[in-house]
């Protein structure tokens, strides 16, 4: 068996079904493996290696199993995921990147397309695995992929020489790596958050990603404990899914990117219990403007290291969140709310009332062109209730995170902390193979979807039929708002032309449909949902509609 072929087995041993990739003659022995087992793992060829990372990326992140990509070629093949790789590991998401590498006996003379690929990858990986002997890669691969599934999880990079892919050696049967076990809570902090959570007044609790990855089964350990401590929740941004939408205790996301209900909570709680999030930058911007300093603050998370990284902690947990929800609600006992409490509740669900009430009213339905408010309140009420939905990085994006309704866990997939462009399309199609059963749509300003462009061929090819939305304002959006607010409309670089997408969509063998007025925005929807073939929406947005989300960056251009 060669060594191409091993790595194969080895997938299939480790339940691997999807490989994306783009060719390359580094690797030829892998894919002639794939060829083999066509039956048992799918590949998906894509249109740059990017996009094809951030495939897995999102597929990752959705099944919580490693994603792999196949970086055929040396050299360029393997420096065109670092950008993805970058923001896999911002993502703390379980990538497998499998890289073609120069011979071994080329490496140091300059060879054809040699870079020192190991180093390269440092920076963008959790770890970096160098194979040298063919009668390695079974194990090296077994403990690349458990290195990136590990608590803290994130994307590893396995460099293979293409000599050593060549070679054949008799392989052991293929075995699947163990998994490591999830870190034990200690009991004194449990007590201790049991009996700050019983004496307080304003509890709030805040879930990310530690939540949402273990989906619906988490959600609901999360909600009876916040049933039990009638605890408004708050989510991390990009995490808003966590828990469904229409519970009475859900305040959304917190951080600016959220509606501002999530935010005051945590300005005004006196305890707040932090369930699988780091507080990072997105959610606090690591400030006390967007938390009560005085709050006592319990913190859960699955990484030591990201317990009181940012904010002094009353009591840190080591653990899985979903496990010390469980725990907690079972300690609390017969647990009754005070009555400080219960006011409590109750003015953040009359506020939370009202803000949406307030939000339908407000909503632009009739300018042309078409204005965000009345984009979003048409899509709450179109997408289906099994939709997921995938965002880009830009300010159409950020203020749509937490305009929508997510009615189960795992529906909302962003580029997180990296804040790449061009992240959502790929990242839908890699959605899209995970749940082939669910409702995907990707939303793109006209900047990112010139990006993304090649991949319709990918999912054309493929059969990956999802939905991209382009809200297209002619605009670098969020650079745009900075300049209008921060460098007196001194605008450069800003504005862009792109062709009509709808046009374009349609040349690669896709649905392509136009849309400029509000009114026309939920039988489009509903015709790209209900095509047999993958669709792009070209919604013609408002220039004028723009935002400046990090305003934090701008304080010395603000006049005093």
């Amino acid at each position: 068996m060669t060594g191409g072929e091993a790595v194969v087995e080895t997938l299939i041993a480790n339940d691997v079904e999807v490989v994306t990739g783009l060719i390359g003659s580094s690797t030829l022995e892998i894919l002639d493996g794939l060829y083999n087992n066509a039956d048992k793992v799918r590949y998906i060829g894509c249109r740059h290696e990017s996009n094809g990372m951030i495939m897995m990326d999102a597929y990752a992140r959705y099944t919580g199993k490693n994603g792999v990509f196949l970086s055929g070629q040396a050299g360029p093949g393997v420096s065109n995921t670092v950008t993805a790789m970058a923001q896999a590991k911002a993502a703390f998401s379980p990538v497998v990147n499998l890289a073609g590498a120069i011979a071994s006996d080329h490496k140091g003379k300059d060879a054809f397309q040699e870079i020192d690929q190991v180093s390269l990858m440092q920076a963008v990986s959790k770890k970096v695995f160098e194979v040298k002997d063919v009668e390695t890669i079974p194990n090296i691969l077994n403990e690349a992929m458990q290195t990136a599934l590990t608590p803290r999880s994130g994307p590893v990079h396995v460099d293979m020489p293409r000599d050593v892919l060549g070679q054949t050696c008799d392989f052991e049967k293929a075995s699947k790596f163990e998994t490591i076990a999830n870190p034990i809570a200690d009991e004194d902090n449990l007590r201790k958050a049991v009996n700050l959570l019983s004496e307080a007044q304003k509890p709030v609790i805040l879930v990310g990603a530690g939540i949402k990855n273990y989906g619906t089964i988490a959600a609901e350990s999360v909600l009876k404990l916040a049933e039990l401590l009638n605890a408004p929740c708050t989510m991390s941004p990009g995490h808003g899914d966590s828990l469904p939408y229409g519970h009475p205790l859900n305040a959304g996301s917190a951080g600016p990117r959220g509606s501002g209900i999530g935010t005051q909570l945590l300005k005004e709680a006196d305890v707040i219990l932090v369930l699988g999030s780091r507080l990072g930058f997105n959610t606090t911007f690591y400030s006390y403007d967007n938390l009560n300093e005085d709050a006592s603050i319990i913190q859960c998370e699955i990484d030591q290291n990201s317990i009181g990284r940012y904010f002094p902690v009353e009591v840190g947990i080591h653990a899985d969140a979903k496990t010390v929800a469980d725990q907690l609600f079972n300690l609390l006992g017969e647990h009754k709310a005070k009555k400080e409490v219960e006011v409590w509740a109750d003015q953040f669900k009359d506020n939370k009332k009202n803000y949406l009430k307030q939000r339908d009213a407000e909503a632009d339905m009739s300018s042309v062109p078409i204005m965000p408010s009345g984009l979003f309140k048409e899509l709450r009420n179109v997408l289906p209730n099994d939709s997921v939905v995938t965002l880009d990085a830009g300010t159409m994006c950020l203020q749509l995170t937490d305009a929508l309704y997510y009615h189960q866990p795992k529906s909302l997939f962003s580029p997180l902390d990296f804040g790449l462009v061009g992240f959502s399309y790929p990242a839908g199609l890699g959605i899209k193979l995970a749940a082939p059963e669910r409702t995907v749509v990707s939303f793109h300003g006209d900047g990112g979807a010139s990006m993304i462009l090649p991949e319709l061929s990918t999912a054309v090819e493929n059969n990956i039929n999802t939905v991209c939305v382009v809200m297209n304002n002619g605009t670098w959006g969020a650079e745009a708002a900075y300049q209008k607010d921060f460098f007196e409309g001194r605008y450069i670089g800003a504005h862009i032309t792109t062709p009509e997408f709808d046009k374009v969509a349609e040349l690669y063998g896709c649905k392509g449909i136009k849309v400029e007025k509000t009114a026309e925005i939920g039988d489009a929807i509903k015709a790209g949902i209900e095509s047999d073939c993958p669709t792009v929406i070209d919604v013609q947005c408002s220039p004028d509609a723009l935002y400046s989300f990090r305003q934090d960056s701008f304080k010395h251009k603000v006049k005093q």
